[in-house]
């Protein structure tokens, strides 16, 4: 397949901007997470439990940009912030499941030649 530009970068086939625009440690369970429901920032970075203010604020920004999320501020006080997916960011969901379910079979796969702890 030939080089092709998306948002000022070059890219070698689909799969590699498929892995830039949801591929890393976060932006998957964020996805995942936002097709349930509407998620603030605070409910996020709780349930996520290892991801830093800074990762999670940085990984939230790029999905935002790749109009895979949105972002709503509430201009009450305290301000709040709300995360939705889009109808754009619902067509991962599918590539999310299928990594999912590859990495569980995986997983069982592996667990069987893994020598067991009998200590």
């Amino acid at each position: 397949m030939p080089e092709f530009m998306h948002d000022g970068q070059l890219f070698q086939s689909p799969v590699e901007l498929a892995l830039h625009l949801i591929g890393g440690k976060w932006k998957m369970p964020v996805l995942w997470r936002l097709n349930q429901r509407t998620w603030r920032y605070n409910e996020l970075h709780r349930d996520l439990k290892r991801v830093s203010h800074k990762m999670l604020t940085q990984q939230l920004r790029e999905l935002e940009h790749a109009g895979l999320l949105t972002r709503t501020v509430h201009p009450v006080v305290p301000p709040h912030v709300d995360y939705t997916i889009t109808e754009l960011g619902r067509t991962a969901l599918p590539a999310i499941e299928a990594l999912r379910s590859w990495g569980s079979a995986y997983r069982s796969a592996v667990s069987r030649f893994e020598p067991r702890n009998t200590d």
